[in-house]
């Protein structure tokens, strides 16, 4: 794989999920600089670190951390869940970021939309990512800021953007995010 790719990992395990909806439109709005690979989270078991061993580590760990480690660059898309992040994303976090010393994560710049059906646009969820992302040593684009609200009347099911504002707005940010991981990749 180029290490012209951007790997994308969506919080939201629901299948039609507004985040994911506003994840595709983005990947489509971006100039084109980079490819984009969506990565699955869903089906990673829960990470113990009792199991992560060469030779008892769960083969979808193995695989994930595979998978992520080619990438130049991480856009993540996640709701909010009182708050917070989703268990899914901070699982793949951690799931990604073992065994200690070995992150496929780290270095990677990030990205971060955070989406949500009211008003608030997931101000908590994006924040909480940004904190774990400090730690896991990846840059994260500090503007613009993409707090997405009323998501669900912004996609279309073709994935294009009904609101032009908001088109604008997500083409500017994938402009500036690929912009920002060709700096820093």
């Amino acid at each position: 794989m180029p290490a012209k790719n951007i790997v994308v990992i969506v919080g939201s395990l629901r299948r039609a999920s507004f985040t994911r909806r506003v994840a595709e439109a983005m990947v489509r709005l971006a100039p084109g600089a980079f490819g984009f690979q969506f990565a699955e989270i869903g089906r990673l078991p829960l990470y113990n670190q009792d199991l992560d061993s060469p030779d008892q580590s769960p083969k979808a760990w193995v695989e994930f951390r595979e998978f992520i480690r080619p990438f130049a660059g991480v856009l993540f898309a996640t709701p909010e869940h009182n708050r917070s992040i989703p268990a899914a994303l901070k699982n793949a976090l951690d799931v990604g970021s073992r065994p200690y010393g070995q992150s496929a994560w780290a270095g990677k710049p990030a990205g971060i939309v955070s989406v949500t059906p009211g008003a608030m646009g997931g101000f908590g969820a994006n924040h909480h990512l940004r904190q774990s992302l400090v730690f896991l040593n990846m840059p994260a684009m500090a503007q613009p800021e993409a707090y997405i609200g009323h998501a669900a009347d912004l996609i279309a099911d073709d994935f294009s953007v009904k609101v032009e504002s908001t088109r604008t707005f997500l083409g500017q940010y994938m402009t500036a995010f690929e912009t920002f991981v060709a700096k820093l990749a």
